[in-house]
């Protein structure tokens, strides 16, 4: 099965945050929510992608978007190694059980190897996809396609609006 395309509705999930905390796709409804399926945690490129997004988390946010990482790697795993490298605003889910079963949904499990290709997702608020990317497993796919599709998304939904990194700043010039 191919990578979910634009337009194609988000299959919901609700995955385990922690042991004891689950988060589930419908509590995102009316914002957009990036989703990065990526293949394992304390790997580097996986590692530099995550910190890339940590250091975004605020123009992410600026769009309304939450984002949530996604491997099939254990909760535990994801505690240790979001602790270890202080990623602010990324909610690691854990697809471990039963194993890829929502990178499978999306189209992007690597059966292979039991892992998930480095797969990018831009949901509206409304859950349909507005934007995907499928990226080389070990190319971190950095963050302007997906800047670019909140930017389009939020341009349909208000015309004049100006992202927050593009408007002047002083307020007597005009953009």
């Amino acid at each position: 099965m191919p990578a979910l395309r634009p337009g194609t509705p988000a299959p919901n999930f609700t995955l385990p945050a922690t042991p004891d905390q689950k988060v589930s796709l419908a509590e995102f409804r009316g914002n957009p929510v990036i989703l990065s399926f990526y293949p394992a945690d304390w790997s580097p490129v996986c590692g530099d992608q995550l910190a890339l997004y940590s250091e975004l988390h605020e123009d992410f946010a600026g769009f309304g978007a939450s984002l949530l990482a996604i491997s099939v790697d254990g909760v535990w795993s994801h505690l240790a190694f979001s602790k270890d490298r202080k990623y602010r605003g990324i909610t690691l889910l854990s697809d471990f059980e039963p194993k890829g079963a929502i990178a499978k949904a999306y189209g992007v499990y690597r059966n292979g190897d039991g892992t998930s290709e480095r797969a990018l997702f831009v949901l509206d608020e409304n859950g349909i996809v507005r934007w995907s990317y499928l990226s080389p497993v070990g190319v971190n796919p950095g963050a302007d396609g997906i800047l670019a599709a909140l930017e389009e998304w939020q341009n349909e939904r208000k015309p004049n609006y100006v992202p927050k990194k593009l408007r002047p700043a002083d307020p007597r010039i005009r953009a």
